[in-house]
């Protein structure tokens, strides 16, 4: 990629003809392997490397940029390619384990280089040697690769492990419970040939996000009913209600599900969810209100502070709800792009003028006599001044201007003028052209972007920690009792153990599970055998629109079909010759005719790449 690229690119221009003819099929043609699977991952990570060292490397800045695309690019026609070559269900199996089967990125490597030259991070598990590997599809979202993301073969891979059609065990950062006695190899799944009480099915992305659906509903319904029956006097604060003891017992493993989500595959990857700042605000609040609850239970102070933090909640809470329900959503997709940029470039904005208010308040230390006993009622305290700063900067009130003037005639004014430019018309005008430009990228790639998110929640789905089979709160439990069990027994009798505590607890689940999936394989083979056969039930006057195609047309048609396509070859391979140039006439003759085979036999070509 460095001796391919050598100049800065866009994306468009990589993607022209021309480019596409001297740069990215050449390297498409030399890099694809039938027999190699990891050539996707490796320019991944090379695409993750690139876009990490143009911090580092300030003069090729836009060339690793492009390298980077080049990269992403390259990769998606592989892996178009892989889905060409290999059509039907074995072709599913070779794009999920091009995708998302493990790979170790010193494999090959000699054992001294290993171990010189691989980097220090959290202790690794004994997982059998699978120690450190991470993915493509992880690589794909780590580096936000939304081209390949959204191409048909890595979203028909994504659709059937979110549907549990290919199952796999996950390879995880850390695991707070784990369980890797048995290894799961990628695989396509088959309800009729899997036991009744099958525990891995709780790790299906589809019946995961609903099981996770269904237990935040349990944290808001316990929430809206400790917030009603709460006692609003301060003679209540030293009793705990059984609703609130309800709540804050099954917040408790609730908190313990997200972080071990968090940990599961590194905060880079949770980030990327679309709700997962939202769980961090909740948390944040909810570890306020255990303290000052603590302190009220423990301590007996009658301070009522804890229910009133626990109230701020309610918008996090209710607006989480809209997230889950509508994940798919361009709005809450943009939403959530524009919070991180207004959350980064609000805090740059605070840091520096913080300048301002230690300017004014030590201004007004030098008009003042802090030594009198006046000095407390006549001077404004520092909120007092951020509060007039605060006004300012959102152009609410302007008594902050005309107050400054006590401090200093001139000094104290300009410094409150010119906070107000910079502030309220300079940084509030910034702020409102990065987020317009950002909402403006997300819509005009929004089924990228749409698929994008998709495939996060379906990877974020696939968990190989075993906390996540126990539900909330018996998570606390399984964590307290299980996990120092591990320390006695063997890695096979803690298996068998931890399936068997397992299945007890989610038996009613896994049973309505095992049905449902076992009908819907039994309907759709009953369709099957039926497909020979066309009904068409309904009143539905466009049905013939799509009868007529999946009629076979009679055979003299089909004749006469091909010598059409026979006598009008040649006609069409001199125009293919007129656009690509005289200069690349014998290659433009060599490319229409792979096309024309191509498009004889049926597989799936992009013309428009010509």
């Amino acid at each position: 990629m460095i001796a391919a690229i050598d100049d800065p690119y866009t994306l468009g221009e990589l993607r022209t003809p021309r480019m596409t003819s001297l740069l990215v099929r050449p390297l498409v043609d030399r890099l694809y392997n039938p027999d190699d699977l990891s050539t996707v991952y490796c320019l991944l990570a090379n695409r993750v490397q690139f876009l990490r060292s143009q911090s580092d490397e300030a003069l090729h800045y836009t060339v690793n940029i492009a390298r980077a695309t080049l990269c992403e690019l390259v990769a998606a026609r592989i892996l178009r390619r892989f889905h060409e070559d290999h059509p039907r269900r074995p072709g599913l199996l070779l794009l999920a384990n091009v995708l998302v089967s493990g790979f170790d990125p010193f494999d090959a490597a000699p054992d001294e280089v290993r171990r010189r030259g691989r980097s220090p991070q959290w202790p690794a598990q004994e997982r059998g040697g699978r120690e450190r590997k991470l993915t493509a599809l992880e690589l794909a979202i780590l580096s936000e690769s939304k081209i390949l993301v959204a191409s048909l073969a890595c979203q028909r891979v994504v659709d059937a492990v979110y549907r549990g059609l290919v199952v796999y065990t996950p390879v995880s950062l850390v695991d707070i419970l784990p369980d890797h006695y048995k290894h799961h190899p990628v695989s396509l799944y088959d309800p009729r040939r899997a036991s009744i009480l099958n525990h891995r099915r709780l790790i299906v992305p589809r019946l995961r996000n609903l099981i996770e659906l269904w237990h935040f509903a349990v944290l808001l319904t316990l929430y809206a009913l400790t917030m009603i029956h709460c006692n609003g006097n301060t003679h209540g604060t030293r009793k705990l209600g059984i609703y609130e003891a309800a709540f804050s017992i099954f917040t408790a493993g609730w908190v313990l599900e997200q972080f071990a989500a968090i940990i599961e595959h590194g905060w880079e990857v949770h980030a990327q969810n679309l709700w997962s700042f939202l769980d961090i605000t909740f948390i944040f609040i909810y570890a306020m209100y255990g303290a000052a609850r603590a302190i009220e239970l423990l301590l007996g102070f009658d301070i009522n502070l804890a229910l009133p933090i626990l109230c701020t909640a309610a918008p996090v809470l209710l607006t989480r709800i809209a997230f889950n329900l509508m994940p798919d959503n361009i709005v809450f997709i943009a939403m959530h792009a524009m919070m991180r940029d207004f959350m980064r470039l609000t805090f740059i904005a605070i840091w520096c003028f913080t300048g301002f208010l230690l300017g004014l308040v030590w201004l007004m230390r030098t008009n003042f006599d802090t030594s009198t006993p006046s000095w407390q009622a006549n001077s404004p305290t520092y909120v007092t001044i951020g509060k007039w700063l605060f006004w300012i900067w959102f152009g609410l009130d302007g008594t902050g201007i005309e107050r400054t003037a006590d401090f200093h005639a001139v000094l104290g004014p300009t410094l409150a003028v010119t906070f107000a430019f910079l502030g309220n018309t300079l940084f509030l005008t910034i702020l409102v052209a990065i987020l317009t430009n950002t909402f403006s990228k997300i819509m005009d790639n929004s089924a990228a972007e749409i698929e994008f998110r998709r495939a996060v929640l379906t990877f974020q789905g696939v968990k190989s920690d075993s906390i996540f089979a126990y539900p909330p709160p018996f998570n606390m439990i399984a964590l307290a009792v299980m996990l120092p069990l591990k320390f006695i027994l063997g890695p096979a009798a803690f298996h068998y153990v931890n399936v068997a505590i397992i299945r007890t607890v989610n038996a009613p689940l896994l049973l309505i599970i095992a049905c449902y999936e076992r009908r819907r394989v039994w309907a759709r083979g009953i369709m099957a055998k039926s497909s020979s056969r066309t009904w068409h039930f309904g009143l539905n006057p466009y049905g013939d629109i799509q009868a007529v195609f999946g009629t076979e047309p009679p055979r003299e048609v089909v004749e006469a079909i091909e010598k059409l396509d026979v006598l009008s070859e040649s006609v069409e391979l001199q125009q293919d010759i007129a656009i690509v140039g005289g200069h690349h006439s014998d290659w433009g003759a060599h490319v229409a005719q792979a096309r024309r085979r191509k498009e004889s036999s049926g597989s799936v070509y992009e013309s428009a790449a010509y």
